[in-house]
């Protein structure tokens, strides 16, 4: 029996996902997916992220059970049934018991366009209530009723129309704007490669035009060269123009690449048309240096747009991963890394220099400084002494500490900050939606403007020889993309700064109507005031000297956690405090404390408590607004601290600057009225009004409304949360109460009043901007569409105005992150 050799089948295995055969000469390491313990080959990254998206489910099963391969990731047409295996029992999509919301990530943005045409198709789909696609930060938020749609729905609704969606995930969202960062790069390359060779093409026959020098045998020549030379721009530098246009035309929408991609190809066509047949211009030119160019216009808007989202990227990324556990404190304190998800309250972690806090926390052991600059803005680092709470995500800048968890990662302030986050820039404010409005018309008219010029220009001349390069310059001068990077470009633009600055802006309209408003509406407690008694004063009523007896006071309120406790406790560490130790202590509740000081029995708290140690008089009342409490040692008064809530210090200067602004600031307090009197005397506030109920607040802000007053509402606490919601914008303190924070339209969280000044001349700047971008937008179309028309711009000049419109408008726009 003759000997025979087995034959091995050496050609690479299909994409495990899709079954598509692997591209020749491409890397694939980076589009592999580890499933069920094994690397399987995907053929393109889209197959590679539906992939990981059905193992990070846990649906590996999927793969196993499977009759056939999958549709292909990058079929329009074909639908992948994986997108369906999101449903509504995953609990990243929880809200209540009827509503489901979430985050996606959306890849694909191209411009301003792909806003209109993805929110349009999304509210379509049944049981939808919202969707806002957040153009800085390419982030999708969506709302919908889980007894009409299912979490599928929505990703294959977006596919249809051209667009891959995820459930937002901060590593895999980095990885995608990465990769199309690249991408538009290599496209941005191969355009400007190919503009500079055909320009080295055509330069003869310019140089020789009409001097018979150039044969026409070698002007052929050329052409075919640079009909060459054209194609990489066109099959692949151009291809984001080409699928915006068609996902528009599929959806039925007339987007901003619908005529960037007519007056591409018309140019190109005609060019082609010519070459072929020997007569007639061609445009090869015009055609690589318009791609070049508006590639060029879209690299700086991706730019502005990562740029303008940077520091809410910053914050989704500030929680770390893992946490130190010391499993067995006290009795051990050998640390355990695990995941900071999985900390629980009470458990006692270490926190080394350098490292982030992974969850709200309490010291229990050292003493450190915070860097707390990403959550609040504050730029000097912040000194933490044991018994402080320490918030998650603010950095350990100093020694290591121990730490006791008080909340768990998922609900630290870092998480609710980034819940608040994922609201921010999602609403358009009404100008942005009136841009949107009039860039959808724009396109319409400038189609059939076009069209008409074509026309006349087909019958002035009898052919269309003229005609046709005048309707191509009509087409490409066009710009509507400037009109829809107008504004929202400026808007991510100034809430970044803000954000750097410490101010959290949520709401759509805040800049907008932050800028028109009438009327500044401010609560005293915890707004205008500290919200917490301070040191005011120290009354010696004794032979010893003011700084003893508040070192004695400071002992015996150590540990204590009284507002009045710690005001002492804090003026004593401002002033150096020795830390000396009571022994001894007992407390009366309501009246005071008593213990033993260096071996001397003192007496703390109110005047009756304090003389009744050794049968003294009560001490005299102190001035109106402070509360008193006493230091006495048997047989002697020593002391009266003077406590009161006193002003922010930047409370003076805020008022003012909105009295310059010719606002009229208005307090409005629960407080008694005549001590909301006189805090409104102080700062010279003309309309004050104390002693009112969190429905009279409302009721208060109303009626201002009803009498045309455009209301901001400045607050901080659970009483606030009200008539925050029911003002026209609205503004609450960082360290205020949780629910104040979710009904307001910002949130400070530097913690600094006069941040509201800073926002109200950054919304300002914003709004000039604003003006400026859309006014510079319209000059420009109203002066350029004409100027094609009647045939005094040709296509290539068409393409370079086109092109450094848009830069215009994105550069003018970036100047609000230079805000201060």
């Amino acid at each position: 029996m003759p000997h025979t050799t087995p034959v091995i089948d050496t050609a690479p295995a299909p994409c495990y996902h899709c079954g598509q055969p692997l591209p020749d000469a491409v890397d694939h390491a980076a589009w592999t997916v580890t499933i069920a313990g094994q690397a399987h080959t995907m053929c393109c990254p889209g197959c590679a992220a539906v992939a990981q998206t059905i193992v990070d489910l846990g649906q590996e099963n999927y793969y196993r059970d499977r009759t056939a391969y999958a549709a292909s990731a990058d079929g329009a047409q074909q639908l992948p049934p994986e997108l369906h295996l999101y449903d509504n029992a995953d609990p990243r999509f929880a809200l209540d018991e009827d509503s489901r919301e979430s985050t996606f990530t959306v890849e694909g943005i191209r411009c301003a366009a792909c806003v209109w045409l993805i929110e349009h198709r999304l509210v379509r789909l049944p049981g939808v209530d919202c969707a806002q696609l957040n153009v800085a930060t390419e982030r999708l938020y969506v709302r919908w009723r889980s007894a009409a749609c299912q979490p599928g729905d929505i990703l294959a609704a977006l596919h249809t129309i051209g667009y891959a969606a995820y459930p937002y995930d901060a590593g895999r969202h980095a990885d995608q704007q990465r990769r199309a960062s690249k991408t538009l790069g290599r496209q941005l390359f191969v355009a400007g490669l190919s503009m500079m060779q055909v320009m080295m093409y055509v330069a003869p026959s310019y140089l020789a035009r009409g001097d018979g020098t150039l044969d026409d045998s070698m002007a052929s020549l050329m052409r075919w060269a640079s009909l060459l030379l054209t194609l990489p721009a066109i099959c692949y530098s151009a291809l984001p123009f080409w699928r915006g246009a068609w996902t528009s035309l599929r959806a039925r929408s007339l987007g901003m690449d619908v005529p960037v991609a007519l007056g591409i190809a018309a140019a190109f066509g005609a060019s082609v048309a010519a070459t072929v047949s020997g007569k007639g211009e061609v445009w090869f030119d015009s055609v690589t240096m318009f791609i070049f160019l508006l590639l060029c216009s879209r690299y700086l808007e991706l730019r502005a747009r990562r740029k303008a989202g940077a520091a809410l990227e910053r914050l989704q990324h500030a929680l770390p991963a893992s946490a130190s556990l010391l499993e067995n404190y006290p009795a051990s304190r050998a640390a355990t890394i695990v995941r900071a998800a999985a900390l629980a309250v009470d458990n006692v972690i270490v926190i080394k220099p350098g490292e982030a806090v992974p969850a709200d926390s309490v010291i229990i052991e050292g003493r450190t400084s915070l860097d707390l600059s990403l959550l609040s803005g504050e730029s000097a680092p912040v000194p933490k002494n044991t018994g402080d709470a320490i918030p998650g995500g603010a950095i350990n800048a100093g020694a290591v500490v121990l730490a006791r968890v008080t909340r768990k990662a998922q609900d630290s302030t870092l998480s609710d900050l980034v819940k608040l986050i994922n609201r921010a820039g999602g609403e358009k404010p009404r100008i942005a939606l009136w841009a949107d409005r009039v860039a959808g018309y724009f396109v319409a008219g400038l189609l059939m403007f076009a069209l008409a010029a074509f026309g006349f220009w087909c019958w002035h001349d009898g052919n269309a020889a003229r005609a046709w390069p005048i309707a191509i310059a009509v087409l490409v001068v066009s710009c509507p993309c400037a009109l829809s990077l107008a504004t929202p470009t400026a808007l991510a633009a100034a809430t970044d700064s803000l954000l750097r600055q410490g101010v959290l802006v949520t709401g759509a309209q805040t800049l907008e109507t932050l800028h028109r408003a009438t009327h500044i509406v401010l609560d005293k407690t915890g707004t205008l005031t500290w919200g917490r008694p301070v040191l005011q004063g120290i009354q010696q009523l004794g032979a010893m000297r003011a700084d003893f007896c508040l070192q004695v006071a400071a002992a015996l309120e150590a540990g204590s956690a009284h507002p009045l406790a710690r005001a002492i406790t804090t003026a004593a560490d401002e002033a150096g405090w020795q830390h000396w130790t009571a022994t001894a202590l007992s407390e009366t509740a309501g009246r005071g404390l008593e213990g033993m000081v260096h071996n001397r029995r003192y007496r703390l708290g109110s005047a009756q408590f304090v003389a009744d140690i050794a049968g003294l008089a009560p001490e005299r009342a102190v001035a109106d607004g402070v509360t008193p409490v006493y230091l006495g040692v048997e047989g002697q008064w020593l002391a009266c601290f003077q406590l009161h809530d006193g002003l922010r210090p930047d409370a003076q200067e805020t008022v003012n600057y909105f009295r310059r602004r010719g606002k009229t600031v208005v307090l409005v307090s629960g407080d008694d009225d005549v001590l909301a009197r006189r805090v409104g005397d102080q700062l010279g506030i003309e309309t004050t009004v104390g002693g009112y109920l969190p429905a009279d607040k409302l009721n208060f802000v109303q009626q201002m409304q009803r009498r045309g007053c455009v209301v901001a509402m400045i607050g901080d606490g659970i009483n606030d949360a009200a008539v925050l919601g029911a003002a026209d914008v609205s503004f609450a303190m960082g360290g205020g109460a949780a629910l104040a924070q979710a009904h307001a339209d910002a949130v400070l969280l530097n913690g600094r009043l006069s941040a509201v000044a800073d926002s109200a001349r950054v919304a300002e700047r914003t709004m000039r901007i604003i003006r400026q971008n859309l006014g510079w937008a319209t000059v420009y179309n109203v002066t350029a569409i004409p100027a094609a028309a009647l045939g005094w711009l040709n296509p290539w000049l068409s393409g370079v105005g086109m092109a450094l419109s848009s830069a215009v408008v994105v550069l003018n726009a970036l100047r609000l992150r230079k805000v201060r």
